[in-house]
């Protein structure tokens, strides 16, 4: 059994300040399988790879690769010993093309000069033979983020990894490029490669892992295979209680009109209509889900609505007036809340605390401020100490900057934040992205909680079971329009997929 290990992970423990990030965990990967690694947000799953890939020292335990007790001081190490790494956030430089982002660390050079056109060969050869299609001249930030991934894959293969992390590879993927990357990682297998699949998507998990290895607050507290589980059981032994899958509501009660967007146009930095001429209203008391394929002006209306973006035609009104998107604050004032889809760039202040982020909307009003907006400490802690257990922020403190938090702990914090205002208008964009089942099954709750108070919801998600759950209404956008405004009682998987592809399912 032993020589059909690619790495074995023996007795690990890893300690931060506060807390216990891994405690006695042991875990292995035979060669050429998919092996799941699932948990709650902050279970210990990414620090545990990040300790195998070196860019955490454990403080006990030990490491085999291919049967061969290994030290790992660093990523040197781990590539040296075949492991590669693709993290949730991608680490690409943006400007940088493909080919340049691939050899970064490891230059191919001809005398003193770059040697790219060696090094595009190679590339090209590569990523034939993995069935990862790529062009190496393009640059990194006009591509998508699910051929940025397939870069992020390379670029380890590129580096001769036969053991591969996934860390989260889904959490910023369309449907369609979910399926896509299944595929790859298929192909992979059969190929020789070893593959860790960092996830909490339960589904994923029973489509495509061959083992599955739960973990809970730092322990591993289980093994299965999908052919001995389903969705129910994956939740139950990852949170530890029974999870409600399906979301529980009653039938909305709407009331006046909240939200009103008018002949809206909205041009994007190549002057190009991304958002063309649409109308639509929402209601007080009701959820109306926004579905399409990622790329489809669901980013721009949602960024225009809660003025991130400007307009080039129509006008939007909350409440009955007009937004004047010159004054960003009167949005928050007047009962505007956003969960953002890029928590980074538009939902957090990375290198503050948490306190701090749990009032950016508020920090300057009672009773977080008081006079000559000198700030109140003991409320704002107050604040955060209450979100943090409401919310079941996993986190040392409230003192810790933003970004050390794992992805699921920092949408949280964000969905924390925004709901504990008084809102007339949610905008939630990928609500759920990154959360695990537990964290999902609260959200979507307090989602409905919200509706049932009088707030207008609009739920914008690439996850077309989240929108049937959740929506009393469902709009689909197509290249940038409406094409359909339906009753969520009349939609079916089936029929949205239609829907978003630019056909008519009534005609078809």
């Amino acid at each position: 059994m032993a020589e059909n290990l690619a790495l074995e992970i023996r007795n690990v423990t890893k300690r931060f300040p506060g807390v216990i990030a891994n405690d006695n965990v042991s875990f292995n990967l035979r060669k050429g399988e998919i092996h799941a690694l699932l948990g709650e947000n902050g279970a210990g799953k990414s620090t545990l790879m990040n300790v195998v890939y070196g860019l955490y020292a454990p403080d006990e335990g030990e490491f085999l690769v291919n049967g061969k007790k290994v030290e790992i001081n660093g990523p040197h190490d781990a590539i040296n010993y075949g492991i590669g790494m693709v993290h949730q956030h991608f680490m690409l430089v943006p400007v940088f093309s493909v080919t340049e982002n691939m050899i970064l660390g490891s230059e191919v050079t001809k005398g003193t000069s770059l040697d790219l056109k060696r090094a595009r060969k190679e590339i090209l050869e590569i990523s034939e033979a993995y069935g990862l299609e790529v062009d190496p001249d393009a640059i990194v930030e006009d591509i998508p983020v699910g051929v940025q991934q397939r870069v992020e894959i390379l670029k380890a293969l590129y580096r001769k990894a036969n053991i591969l992390v996934l860390d989260e590879p889904t959490a910023v993927l369309t449907p369609q490029e979910a399926e896509d990357l299944f595929r790859v990682m298929r192909h992979l297998t059969e190929k020789g490669v070893s593959i860790i699949f960092i996830t909490h998507k339960l589904k994923e998990i029973l489509n495509v892992a061959d083992r599955v290895t739960v973990m809970r607050r730092g322990k591993v507290v289980g093994h299965t295979t999908p052919a001995e589980t389903d969705q129910q059981g994956l939740a139950t032994m990852m949170v530890g209680r029974d999870v409600l899958l399906e979301v529980e509501k009653a039938p909305a009660q709407p009331k006046d009109v909240v939200l009103s967007v008018e002949n809206l146009t909205i041009k994007d930095e190549r002057n190009v209509s991304v958002v063309k001429d649409i109308s639509f209203d929402v209601r007080a008391g009701e959820i109306l889900g926004i579905a399409g394929v990622q790329g489809n002006g669901q980013t721009e209306l949602a960024e225009a609505i809660t003025g991130l973006r400007g307009i080039d035609a129509g006008e939007i009104t909350l409440s009955g007036e007009r937004i004047p998107f010159e004054k960003p604050r009167w949005l928050v004032e007047h009962g505007m809340g956003h969960v953002p889809e890029d928590r980074h760039k538009h939902g957090l202040v990375l290198p503050y605390d948490l306190a701090d982020n749990m009032v950016l909307c508020t920090y300057y009003q009672k009773p977080f401020a008081g006079a000559f907006m000198v700030r109140n400490r003991d409320a704002i802690q107050k604040n955060a100490d209450g979100l943090m257990e409401r919310f079941d922020v996993r986190a040392p403190s409230t003192a810790v900057a933003a970004s050390t938090l794992s992805g699921g702990n920092q949408q949280k914090v964000i969905v924390g934040r925004e709901f504990s205002r008084p809102l007339k208008v949610l905008v939630a964009n990928q609500p759920t992205r990154g959360l695990d089942v537990g964290s999902i099954e609260y959200i979507h709750k307090e989602i409905v909680k919200m509706r049932d108070e009088g707030v207008g919801v609009i739920v914008v998600s690439a996850e077309l079971d989240e929108i049937l759950s959740l929506a009393d209404r469902i709009a689909v956008m197509f290249r940038g329009k409406i094409v359909t405004v339906i009753d969520a009682k009349d939609a079916t998987r089936e029929k949205l997929g239609l829907w978003m592809a630019g056909s008519n399912p009534d005609e078809e």
